[in-house]
């Protein structure tokens, strides 16, 4: 069993709060914070580049415990700043040309979509949409009916930015395999939440990253890329790290998915993303995942109590991620109202998630996402205040 009393001790900043926004970015435990400010003031000391020499070792520990986290190789691992510099790092890279398509999810976000649509523009390709099932959730069906040999990427979303869904993306993967499609997984919202098991996925990428429910710093993020196709794919921008210059007109890409990285980074970023792993390692990933999805599940059962409260949520299968509107008021006003009160919600518009959230006739929903640090008592509070707002 978790110890709920030290979670809390290791969190500071869930003492004067109801921190519900790990879907957005997260409180990081002590040691995360202590370890980037540790580096940074050792920067202060002596200058980036020799602290970062003496900490050699540590970051590859980093790709080594995230390796850990989803069952993969660390050379399938590259660091990043973000997911979505992740996301679109790998799909640029896979070679598109006119009369291809790509086909990304129905609740697929914003930055995907839209990076998707840029590139068809620039190719001549197509992007089309998988609808979502009666549930929710991606429908396999209509899967597999849209693939053909013209399909090269498949854009998949493990839970979406605006509810607690969980896609059926193991399935899915499958499917556009057999098809000779590349799936890329956008596991934004699942890293630190749900299971990730690459090999059992049998997705090609994946992209996560570090500030949600990992709870990492911001600006840091991870792509896998399975490592037989890392090794035939190539950037759209390389320098002296994902590249070797071998001669006057020649480079030489690296052998790994290092090729997917740059070299100038924020050290004490990446520093503090694998304390933030190793920290949910020695946890136990698998209790962590249980009291968050316990914590959601009693706030998806609670709201709808409250008169003029709807919990949006769809699919058959469900995250750490709780949306609800509240009648007669805007996302915003919830959020800000709660706020008021030292509860920290976040707000999903239609513009991240336009086809789902255009189909269901919604501007925005209100997101609650406890982590595990969040005790029942916070949960109450929360619910008590939302029953009050109308």
């Amino acid at each position: 069993m978790l110890n709920i009393a030290g979670l809390r001790a290791d969190t500071p900043g869930c003492a004067n709060q109801v921190f519900l926004d790990s879907a957005g970015s997260s409180l990081p435990p002590r040691i995360v914070v202590d370890t980037a400010i540790a580096h940074l003031r050792r920067e202060a000391e002596i200058g980036g580049y020799r602290a970062a020499n003496e900490r050699l070792g540590d970051l590859d520990a980093v790709k080594t415990a995230i390796g850990e986290l989803i069952n993969a190789d660390a050379a399938g691992i590259a660091l990043s700043d973000s997911a979505s510099r992740s996301w679109s790092d790998f799909f640029y890279s896979v070679p598109v040309g006119p009369g291809d398509r790509i086909l990304i999810s129905g609740a697929d976000y914003a930055s995907n979509a839209i990076a998707a649509l840029q590139r068809a523009r620039q190719t001549g390709a197509t992007v089309e949409a998988i609808p979502s099932d009666g549930s929710g959730q991606l429908d396999l069906d209509a899967l597999e009916s849209l693939l053909d040999d013209r399909v090269k990427i498949v854009s998949l979303l493990h839970v979406p930015t605006n509810g607690g869904l969980v896609n059926p993306v193991a399935e899915a993967a499958r499917i556009a395999r057999r098809a000779g499609a590349l799936t890329l997984l956008d596991a934004c919202q699942s890293a630190g939440q749900l299971p990730l098991d690459v090999a059992e996925l049998g997705v090609d990428a994946l992209s996560a990253t570090g500030r949600k429910w990992l709870r990492g710093p911001r600006g840091t993020g991870f792509l896998y890329v399975r490592p037989e196709l890392a090794v035939t794919l190539e950037p759209g921008r390389l320098d002296l790290h994902s590249a070797q210059w071998t001669d006057p007109q020649d480079y030489t890409l690296a052998p790994d998915a290092s090729r997917f990285e740059f070299w100038e980074c924020d050290v004490a970023g990446r520093l503090g993303l694998g304390a933030a792993v190793r920290y949910l390692l020695d946890l136990g990933p698998a209790q962590v995942y249980a009291a968050i999805a316990e914590r959601a599940e009693y706030l998806r059962k609670a709201l709808p109590e409250i008169p003029g409260v709807t919990v949006r949520d769809r699919g058959t299968q469900h995250a750490g991620i709780v949306s609800f509107t509240v009648d007669g008021l805007t996302g915003i006003e919830v959020r800000d109202r709660l706020a008021a009160q030292a509860i920290t919600v976040t707000v999903s518009h239609r513009s991240s998630t336009l086809l789902d959230m255009t189909a269901r006739d919604l501007d925005s929903v209100v997101r609650a996402s406890p982590h595990c640090f969040v005790d029942f008592d916070d949960l109450d509070r929360f619910i008590t205040a939302v029953a009050g707002l109308r």
